[in-house]
């Protein structure tokens, strides 16, 4: 299963993820061909989650979505849903 991140904060209602989307690593291990991780971008924030495939990319990806959410609030709020 993985671990499940929340990461909430004032989503721009005209958020656009297109520099997110720039800045991450690929999700799959293509030796494996495994999904690393996944995510999804809801109405409260980002939703992670870390499939303990390659914990390096992972965490890349997880600071990806973590600066993206302090780009647009001060204080965000992360938890295992």
């Amino acid at each position: 299963m993985g671990i499940e991140y929340k990461i909430k904060f004032a989503v721009p209602n005209d958020y656009d993820p297109a520099v997110l989307f720039r800045r991450l690593p690929s999700p799959i291990d293509r030796r494996a061909m495994a999904e690393i991780y996944n995510y999804s971008i809801e109405a409260d924030g980002f939703y992670f989650v870390d499939h303990l495939v390659d914990p390096a990319v992972a965490a890349v990806a997880l600071r990806s979505f973590l600066d993206e959410a302090l780009r647009f609030s001060h204080s965000i709020e992360v938890t295992e849903p």
